[in-house]
């Protein structure tokens, strides 16, 4: 096993696939090896470059029967499951994107099911859909939430808040294939915030030029078009908004709920998936979401208005909560620490 031989407490751990997003997983990978890496451990992403003692599946694998053989020789297999694919069943994304989630799905569920020898799952309520969809799994299986560096994402620090007025803030990833609904319902809610406040909507993210103009022509509130934003600018992003809407339905354990919660930014949202079990107390407020949110219902728009004004009539005290709450359960040494049990105890 070369080195490995002769440094029992040093491991090397192996992450695949590598991500080239921005945000999501690419985010999880770079904070995670960083971490490894700085309690001496270390990182590659590419099944060739053996030795290591362990691998972390962060998605679907192309090289299975290399995996199967790692797994015979004693290595450990271990899987970060996220959400299962759902709105290509509810909205028409389009022939190329249904298949190619369809394929995710039975890939991850033939991986949890056959292949891995334990399981990490980013929210009790991914925890609970993979269990209730794919069945109970058989292996050793941990909940383990994202986390953040809560000296890098902090409420100290440059973009002040403008002064006369509110600012909404919407980040994602990506606001396409089928997730231009949360845009719309984030111009529902600035519109009704509007009735009581100048309101301006910024929104962080991947949007087509053509939903872009579409929303621009129908808005009665001034839009701010960010485009992707660079990891390194979301604290300075988050700090200058006075509340963070979290447009993803069903999410499993969105990053830029646990950031914006660090840099004590308010979160406001529906009551589904994860999110119950992230946003509590008063680091924002969640409501119902008033219809059958896998259905993608229309959403109780007014009732989330009226949590809103909550938060904006108490920046002080939501804003200090919010930070309490990512010091409480949100700490990157927290995750990273969890991580090496799971792959490495």
């Amino acid at each position: 096993m070369g080195w490995l031989r002769y440094n029992p407490l040093v491991a090397r751990i192996c992450i695949i696939p590598r991500a080239s997003n921005v945000g999501g997983v690419s985010s999880f990978q770079a904070k995670l090896a960083d971490g490894l890496e700085k309690c001496g451990h270390q990182v590659c992403f590419d099944l060739r470059e053996t030795p290591f003692q362990a691998v972390l599946l962060t998605g679907g694998v192309r090289d299975l029967p290399r995996l199967v053989r790692l797994r015979g020789g004693g290595v450990r297999i271990v899987q970060r499951l996220d959400g299962i694919n759902w709105l290509h069943r509810r909205l028409p994304t389009g022939p190329r994107h249904f298949l190619r989630a369809e394929y995710g799905n039975r890939l991850l569920a033939l991986l949890r099911a056959r292949l891995v020898t334990r399981i990490v799952y980013q929210s009790k309520f991914v925890q609970g859909w993979w269990r209730e969809r794919y069945g109970q799994e058989r292996v050793p299986a941990s909940v383990i939430h994202n986390g953040v560096d809560l000296s890098v994402f902090t409420p100290a620090g440059p973009n002040e808040r403008p002064p006369d007025c509110i600012r909404m803030l919407l980040v994602e990833g990506s606001l396409q294939g089928g997730y231009e609904n949360g845009l719309e319902t984030a111009l529902a809610l600035a519109g009704r915030l509007a009735e009581n406040w100048l309101v301006e909507l910024q929104v962080a993210g991947r949007v087509s030029p053509e939903f872009q103009a579409d929303m621009q022509r129908r808005s009665r509130i001034p839009i701010r078009w960010a485009g992707l934003v660079p990891q390194e600018q979301i604290p300075g992003l988050d700090r200058s908004a006075h509340l963070l809407y979290s447009a993803d339905l069903n999410a499993a354990c969105p990053n830029s709920v646990i950031e914006a919660l660090a840099c004590g930014l308010p979160v406001a949202a529906f009551a589904t998936g994860a999110l119950p079990e992230m946003v509590t107390s008063d680091s924002g407020r969640l409501v119902p979401y008033g219809g059958n949110p896998w259905k993608l219902d229309r959403p109780d728009v007014p009732a989330l208005a009226n949590a809103v004004a909550e938060i904006l009539q108490n920046q002080v005290h939501f804003r200090a909560a919010a930070r309490q709450r990512a010091e409480e359960a949100f700490g990157l040494d927290r995750m990273v620490e969890r991580y090496v049990e799971m792959l490495l105890g």
